[in-house]
């Protein structure tokens, strides 16, 4: 690899032990139209995406809805299938894997959806629910067993085993986000990707679920992919921080240095929409304030995706895709021509 590609995946020092590696992620859903339903276009919801997560870390993956967060966490796991590029847990290509690896991968790494009563079985008893991965990967066999692991995961996430006989709607939204987590951790993963994991939670709920991944985390050695549109959520709990727009990540780095000091335009609107509690501080506080509408992404623009909503938008930018280069602190990466950047297409020739 090269020093400029090793850049744009995400400034990660020699020997740092990754658990998840992508390199040129692409998931890109077909248009079609006309009576024969031909293919006319594609939505390019995840568009050349490189990233490193090490293990043990909280990588936060914040943006704008729409921008493909969710659909690149989904590609993680393939649940949904990538169109292009690469993906590999624990050294192992996952695009790669059949049926039967697939269902190993699958125990190994964990997903905590968004919507916790969406996302389970109204028909399912909260034992069921958490006992189903149990009995699918084969682990803790007969029914005492399961029941027995069934209590511990309850516990484990601040519920009462108790309570495993009753359904999804006897909980509120928090506890349902709680037998949620309690099932991702059915299979003893090393890796979970949260998808929004707490945007439908009230805020008091909301810090709770939060204290929660913290502590597991700390106790079962877990890894973080946190998906969410809220910065402030992601600051509180990431080691790292990485920005996407429109179907590619735009800048990535210490959270500490992300969230105090982004170096790309479309970090810096987003710092500035979260509210300070200080209400002198709020009054006086500039905001950045983006011009129109995000593109689609089934007609990303030329050069610099960002340039049509950038407040310092300059010549280059509607020419010139600029590709992540280190600037900031240590670890820190952004692509913007602000800070005369190398181009992606110059990022990825042979030899740079």
């Amino acid at each position: 690899m090269t020093a400029t590609s090793g850049a744009r995946a995400g400034g990660q020092e020699a020997g740092a032990d990754v658990l998840v590696r992508v390199r040129g992620l692409e998931v890109h859903f077909p248009v079609r139209s006309g009576l024969l339903r031909r293919t006319t276009g594609a939505v390019r919801a995840v568009d050349g995406v490189d990233l490193d997560i090490r293990r043990g870390e909280t990588l936060g993956l914040v943006g704008e809805s729409g921008c493909g967060k969710s659909t690149l966490g989904n590609a993680l796991l393939r649940l949904v299938e990538p169109t292009g590029g690469q993906v590999s847990f624990d050294g192992q290509d996952v695009r790669g894997l059949s049926r039967r690896g697939l269902r190993t991968l699958r125990r190994r790494a964990g997903m905590v959806f968004q919507d916790p009563f969406a996302s389970l079985d109204p028909r399912l008893t909260v034992a069921q629910t958490v006992a189903e991965p149990l009995e699918v990967h084969g682990l803790h066999e007969g029914r005492q067993a399961r029941a027995r692991r069934t209590g511990e995961l309850l516990e484990l996430v601040g519920l009462d085993p108790a309570v495993a006989g009753r359904y999804p709607h006897e909980f509120s939204g928090g506890q349902r986000q709680r037998v949620g987590i309690a099932r991702a951790l059915a299979g003893e993963p090393d890796f979970l990707v949260c998808d929004e994991a707490v945007a439908s939670l009230d805020v008091s709920v909301q810090a709770q679920v939060l204290n929660l991944l913290r502590r597991l985390q700390r106790q079962l050695g877990l890894t973080y992919l946190f998906v969410s549109h809220d910065l402030s959520v992601v600051r509180h709990l990431s080691d790292r921080i990485a920005v996407m727009y429109l179907g590619r990540v735009v800048e990535v780095g210490p959270a500490s240095a992300v969230g105090t000091d982004p170096q790309m335009p479309y970090t810096r609107a987003l710092l500035s929409a979260v509210p300070t509690p200080d209400p002198a501080a709020e009054r006086g506080r500039q905001r950045v304030v983006l011009r129109g509408d995000v593109p689609s992404p089934a007609a990303v623009p030329s050069g610099c995706r960002f340039h049509t909503r950038c407040p310092e938008v300059f010549d280059p930018c509607a020419d010139v895709d600029p590709a992540l280069q280190p600037v900031g602190a240590p670890g820190q990466l952004a692509a913007c021509h602000l800070h005369g950047v190398v181009s992606q297409t110059d990022a990825l020739a042979p030899g740079t």
